[in-house]
């Protein structure tokens, strides 16, 4: 009788065959590598194709880079990984396009501003200068601007936070919802409707003639929507704990608001009356129509004709000379550097108060 012998290996110890863990992948500099040879091969496309727009060169060269991109990770890594690699893709050639009218216009504008923006542009103003020849400065349009934009923040800031806390702190019922609505309506308007309604209400019926001030009440009716929005935000971030606390010490809700809340909230509050400021700052259309304009120094915004950055850099544009483009050019540096020291401002408010209010 023949034996069989029968192999009592445990099935645990069975071996499997080894399968990769881990996909294939690209290196890490793929996505630099595809980049240079998508740019290189848009930069020969386009001079093949005889195209003298860089603008063209750079949409082929994207273009080519997402389907290469998509391509390789698909033969690579599979399909799945070849999704998610187009995804990212396409955010960043979004982001390229929308950066670099961003960068060039900033590049022009220091290259031609950065010619005539000395001492003697910030301490002369255009009175007595002969517009076709090289000279004056930009002195009168900063007085203005500051002024008109300091009596804007004057006018809209209170309103603007008063509202806001009524909003959180005391708004039920149908007035809120109404204050909330218009709050709404105003954040859309254009600019130009609030400078037209200024110039019916002040300057037409009341008679009270062109002004800084008049520029001002503008800017404020621009102003205050986004204080209102930006106030009720940070106050709305408050922990209702801390009203509760101070309430429940017997503290009146007026000062709990004025001791508590206010103070909890008073870097996000400062940092959206800065964003604000700079996003009046460089309002036109009102000015156009308000302020009149003025070639000489007018420190008075209450009485007489005021110029300001914005309506400087449209009057020496319309002259149409070379001299008047550069004063042009350098204002509007002056008016970019300006905004973006109030961003700068803005944010280091807010990193500053940041730590405090985590504590």
């Amino acid at each position: 009788m023949t034996d069989v012998t029968l192999d009592k290996t445990p099935v645990d110890e069975v071996p499997v065959p080894s399968a990769p863990l881990r996909q294939p992948r690209l290196p890490r500099w793929a996505p630099f590598g595809l980049a240079v040879l998508a740019a290189a091969l848009g930069c020969g496309i386009g001079l093949a194709a005889g195209l003298d727009s860089r603008i063209q060169w750079g949409l082929i060269a994207a273009v080519l880079y997402v389907a290469i991109t998509f391509s390789l990770t698909t033969a690579v890594e599979g399909k799945r990984q070849a999704r998610d690699r187009l995804a990212t893709s396409v955010v960043w050639v979004c982001f390229l396009i929308a950066v670099v009218p961003l960068l060039s216009l900033i590049w022009e504008t220091v290259a031609r501003g950065s010619k005539v923006l000395d001492n003697t542009f910030l301490t002369h103003s255009m009175n007595g200068v002969i517009t076709l020849q090289p000279g004056g400065g930009a002195y009168h349009a900063l007085i203005g601007t500051l002024e008109q934009i300091g009596l804007a923040s004057l006018l809209a800031a209170p309103i603007g936070l008063l509202t806001a806390i009524y909003l959180v702190e005391y708004g039920t019922g149908k007035l809120a919802k109404a204050i909330t609505f218009f709050v709404d309506v105003m954040t859309g308007i254009p600019s130009i409707v609030a400078g037209l309604f200024v110039l019916a209400f002040w300057i037409i019926y009341l008679d009270m003639g062109y002004s800084g001030f008049a520029g001002a009440m503008s800017l404020a009716i621009l102003m205050m929507p986004i204080v209102v929005r930006s106030t009720e935000e940070m106050l709305k971030l408050v922990p209702n704990e801390l009203r509760e606390a101070s309430l429940a010490l017997g503290v009146p809700k007026w000062l709990t608001i004025l001791r508590v809340v206010l103070p909890t909230a008073i870097g996000g509050i400062t940092t959206g009356v800065m964003l604000a400021i700079a996003r009046i700052a460089g309002e036109t259309a009102p000015i156009l129509l308000l302020v009149f304009g003025a070639s000489s120094i007018n420190a008075n915004p209450f009485d007489g004709a005021q110029s300001s950055l914005p309506y400087y850099v449209y009057e020496q544009w319309k002259l149409g000379n070379e001299a008047s483009y550069d004063r042009a050019w350098g204002a509007a540096l002056l008016l970019i550097a300006f905004v973006m020291v109030l961003n700068l401002l803005a944010r280091g408010i807010a990193a500053w108060k940041a730590p405090k209010s985590g504590r």
